[in-house]
């Protein structure tokens, strides 16, 4: 325990480390995400690496577009099952595929979009480049 004391940071070194705000970890925190966290001396709160680690985790969920109830869905699996992360695997292949299925719809869309406004340009050149009888 006195190891993980000595390599534990505060909520401001961390949210330094990692580019975000201390409001952004107290929020996940207050929602359930980060599970239980050492407070030192009652007050300070001390994260671990397993803590870091955490919160990277739901960064990278973040960034992949993955949403807050997604990830709190994952993190209570987890914490349920004493944080194996064997056992949150399925639940996040689940919800990968799933956003990669609305990924691909939004690419179809775009494509599908692109391929009208391609369409429309090339109509309105020709009319312009078209003779006009006045």
């Amino acid at each position: 325990m006195a190891q993980a004391n000595k390599d534990a940071v505060q909520i401001g070194e961390l949210a330094k480390q990692l580019g975000i705000t201390t409001r952004t970890i107290r929020y996940y925190e207050e929602i359930g995400l980060m599970g239980e966290t050492e407070r030192l001396g009652g007050e300070t709160r001390s994260y671990d690496n397993d803590d870091v680690l955490r919160l990277k985790f739901i960064l990278k969920l973040k960034g992949l577009g993955i949403s807050l109830k997604e990830i709190s869905e994952l993190s209570d699996i987890f914490d349920i099952n004493k944080q194996d992360f064997q056992t949150i695997t399925p639940k996040l292949i689940e919800i990968l595929d799933h956003h990669i299925a609305m990924v691909d719809e939004k690419m179809a869309s775009l494509s599908s979009l692109r391929k009208d406004i391609v369409d429309y340009r090339v109509r309105i050149t020709e009319f312009l480049n078209q003779p006009h009888e006045s």
